[in-house]
């Protein structure tokens, strides 16, 4: 099918029609369609993509701001955003019947996105409807008009960004830090679940058997070759992947690959209240035996509440840990660099776990609450519902930090084992690590030293 717009001269197989005014289903169409034009250029990329901070309560680079329920505040009239995806017959005028229809609803056409597909298209739109006509409504008019395999949920002011823009932003926030790839492939993709498989032990870079280099594509599953050897795998249940889409995806992977480890090495300076100073900075792989250092000087019992196993077996575990390509680590060190915490923020599915680890001689000083509330802090930065630690009750002072972030918190109890769930409130999270960098810490300030 073309995706050229047909104009007032050609109805919806691209004849031109007897007797047509100008005031026919087809000038509807051209008419929301250049209402679309007039707006796709200028929208500013959303403050996740970029790292900046978003405007003023009430708009959004001058758009119309929307509220929870996904209505419009400041429009003209009642509105809600929709992003619906349907598939139409790749033929002349099958778009033009579909978007007919939609102008037939008073649906205005904010952007729309073509996933060929070989003898049909995916088309993907984001829409901006009457608030009375409800999501039945829309499925209802597409399916008229030829459209199958319809998708449709809420959107919101962030999706009203343009697809260039928005790829060029994940693409910078990937550049800068390799933790960022996971995440940057969720927002990409929209709601799935990523999961990292390393390559088998001893088997070098190799990836597991079946993955090709250029990856693999099956319907609602992706994989994807990592750079280490082992795979990504992105699954989405509710809605297949496109060809275009994993195209997509493959060119995130790749940049992540000729990039190489990375991660942002700026540094915050903390005076405990005794005067010494120490540094809160990202770790990773490259601090692996400073780790295995401060792994020898903790106390059997400090590594069991950690780990919940055997202590001889703790090591093996590090590697994991402080690689970016499956969370951020943020290390403790002392004026001589000796690492004395660590903090994880680990990307589970779609699950996102916290877990400390504070050297004994280092414990009861406010470390291990500095770096969950900049952990917390970190995973609302990265749209995260929740967090979850698995601890256990004995460990008061992981408990203690915990209740210390002042969020709502679910307590569950399995096998001995306790799992503490904080649901985030995003704002909360960020505006709780500002205050936390603003105020007097045990006596002392931090500063900010990169």
């Amino acid at each position: 099918m073309s995706r050229d717009m047909p104009d007032e001269t050609r109805d919806r197989q691209g004849r031109s029609p007897q007797g047509q005014s100008g005031g026919g289903p087809t000038a509807r169409f051209t008419a929301a369609f250049r209402r679309w034009r007039a707006r796709r250029h200028g929208h500013a990329p959303p403050a996740s993509d970029t790292g900046g901070r978003p405007p003023a309560a009430g708009s959004w680079d001058g758009l119309p701001a929307a509220s929870a329920d996904g209505s419009v505040r400041g429009a003209p009239a009642e509105s809600t955003l929709w992003r619906m995806r349907t598939t139409v017959r790749d033929e002349p005028g099958a778009l033009a019947a579909l978007c007919t229809a939609l102008a037939g609803e008073s649906v205005d056409i904010l952007s729309l996105q073509t996933h060929p597909l070989g003898t049909a298209t995916v088309d993907e739109f984001l829409l901006r409807a009457p608030a009375d006509l409800a999501g039945t409504g829309l499925t209802a008019a597409v399916s008229g008009a030829g459209g199958t395999d319809t998708w449709i949920e809420r959107a919101d002011a962030h999706d009203l960004v343009d697809a260039p823009t928005r790829m060029l932003g994940l693409a910078t926030r990937t550049a800068l830090d390799a933790a960022e790839l996971p995440l940057a492939l969720r927002q990409l993709l929209g709601r799935c679940t990523i999961r990292s498989l390393p390559a088998a032990p001893g088997s070098g870079r190799r990836a597991p058997e079946g993955v090709p280099a250029e990856g693999s594509l099956e319907d609602t599953v992706m994989r994807l070759r990592a750079p280490e050897g082992g795979v990504i795998t992105v699954e989405r249940p509710y809605l297949p992947f496109t060809p275009t889409e994993f195209a997509r995806a493959r060119a995130l992977v790749e940049l992540d690959t000729r990039l190489g480890p990375r991660v942002p090495r700026g540094q915050d300076v903390l005076t405990l209240p005794e005067g010494s100073d120490i540094t809160v900075r990202r770790a990773d792989t490259g601090d692996l035996e400073a780790a295995r250092a401060m792994h020898e000087r903790c106390s059997p019992e400090t590594l069991r509440l950690r780990y919940h196993g055997p202590v001889g077996d703790v090591d093996r575990y590090l590697n994991h840990l402080l690689s970016p390509r499956f969370g951020r680590t943020l290390a403790v060190r002392t004026a001589s660099g000796r690492i004395v915490g660590l903090g994880h923020l680990l990307w589970d599915g779609d699950e996102t776990e916290v877990a400390l680890l504070i050297e004994d001689a280092w414990q009861r000083r406010g470390i291990g609450g500095e770096l969950l509330a900049r952990l917390v802090a970190m995973a609302g930065e990265a749209d995260c519902a929740h967090v979850y630690a698995v601890t256990q009750a004995s460990n008061t002072g992981m408990v203690a930090a915990m209740r210390g972030l002042e969020l709502p918190l679910d307590y569950q109890i399995e096998e001995g084992t306790l799992v503490i769930t904080a649901r985030l409130d995003q704002r909360s999270a960020r505006r709780m690590q500002e205050e936390r960098s603003e105020q007097e810490y045990g006596g002392s300030r931090i500063g900010h030293r990169s």
